[in-house]
């Protein structure tokens, strides 16, 4: 059984930065790209309306950011420890959502991810 779990949210003023990691288990972690989606409050609850933030390859060479947070988020992961990283800084209000990393592959558009995380609360404040 795949468990992918989200740790770091929290609030944190405009500017500030936060570093989230999600620990997966119970999946081949060196065979799936892993991504970073996010979805703020209000917005529709499906899988589809979840908006990419950012993947990592299964090696981690390669990565790819939406426009809105690139320059100022990175995506990394440590396949010793099955563990994906997302460092964010200069954090802004439109930040604020909840966070979930994804298993899959390499792909912005969510439905390329069938195993996800519970989510992780981020609020940045003005």
């Amino acid at each position: 059984q795949v468990q992918l779990v989200e740790s770091g949210g929290g609030l944190v003023q405009a500017g500030g930065s936060l570093r989230l990691s999600c620990a997966a288990s119970g999946l081949t972690w060196s065979t799936y790209a892993m991504g970073w989606f996010r979805q703020a409050a209000g917005k529709e609850r499906d899988l589809v309306a979840r908006e990419f933030v950012a993947g990592i390859t299964l090696g981690g060479g390669t990565t790819h950011y939406s426009d809105s947070v690139k320059g100022r988020f990175t995506i990394s992961r440590d396949n010793a420890k099955n563990t994906l990283y997302l460092e964010m800084n200069r954090l802004t209000p439109a930040d604020t959502a909840v966070y979930y990393c994804a298993a899959g592959s390499f792909d912005s558009n969510p439905l390329a991810y069938p195993d996800w995380g519970q989510g992780t609360q981020v609020t940045v404040s003005s």
